[in-house]
């Protein structure tokens, strides 16, 4: 694997990286430690459970109940083998904390959820067979999946723009380039997801806020959207509650599974 290819899958404890929560440099406290750590071994269980070999794992990082959704982050799991026994990882994108560079990250269900959650629940789909089969070697070596990611990161990027990329997108285009092997980069990933029904979710943000969160976060954009539709406050991005609606509806997943304490 090239240089560049392994400088972008660390298998670390990311405490300088953040998606889907907020960007925090405190250590853990042991209540945190110990509520992350049994919410990854439910997990674990349930994923056992579910006979699956790749699947979409969310997780509640951020309350944004605000805007009617319940799940902030998304990571594509497999299952694998790790000194003789299967082990999940979990593939997905995050960005430098406080900047708006992004890298792709392999880690174990302990350090998926070691991430301070506003929520100690998870949710998973199950991905249909046909995509499993194509997503597993991707996720294993996963060279091809870096020609759907975009260091340039907006936490709020446009669905159909390549300007940036948000981690739940980079999931998204990564799923159309597997389901679709002939596809050659984003815009063609995100031409394939409109020829197959995907809708993102429309949030209502006010020019104050949008205002507001340029000038404060490096890690928010949004001058890839179209002017009509910024200037009315309606901002479309890839969000987890809209793949989990999306991925039954297209065939190409089962209903969300949640679990709870």
């Amino acid at each position: 694997m090239k240089a560049a290819t392994t400088a972008l899958l660390l298998a670390v404890v990311v405490s300088t990286a953040q998606a889907g929560r907020p960007c925090e440099e405190k250590p853990l406290t042991r209540p945190q430690i110990e509520q992350g750590m049994a919410l990854a071994q439910r997990t674990a269980q349930q994923l056992d459970a579910s006979g699956a070999q790749v699947l979409v794992l969310a997780r509640a990082g951020q309350d944004l109940s605000k805007y009617g959704l319940q799940w902030s982050h998304l990571g594509l799991a497999y299952k694998t083998e790790q000194a003789g026994r299967p082990v999940w990882r979990v593939l997905h994108k995050l960005n430098h904390c406080g900047t708006a560079d992004a890298a792709i990250y392999r880690q174990g269900l302990g350090e998926f959820f070691l991430d301070r959650p506003h929520r100690y629940e998870a949710a998973y789909v199950v991905l249909s067979p046909a995509l499993q089969q194509a997503l597993l070697p991707l996720l294993r070596d996963p060279q091809r999946l870096l020609t759907v990611h975009e260091h340039r990161y907006s936490m709020v990027a446009y669905p159909w723009a390549t300007r940036y990329q948000q981690s739940n997108q980079w999931v998204l285009e990564s799923i159309a380039l597997a389901a679709e092997p002939g596809l050659q980069g984003r815009a063609q990933a995100q031409a394939w997801l409109q020829r197959q029904g995907y809708q993102p979710s429309d949030l209502r943000i006010s020019t104050l806020s949008r205002l507001g969160a340029r000038v404060g976060m490096a890690n928010v954009a949004f001058d890839d959207h179209p002017n009509a539709q910024r200037f009315a406050g309606h901002i479309e991005t890839v969000t987890v509650d809209s793949m989990f609606a999306w991925l039954p509806r297209a065939g190409l997943g089962e209903r969300a599974v949640l679990i709870k304490p």
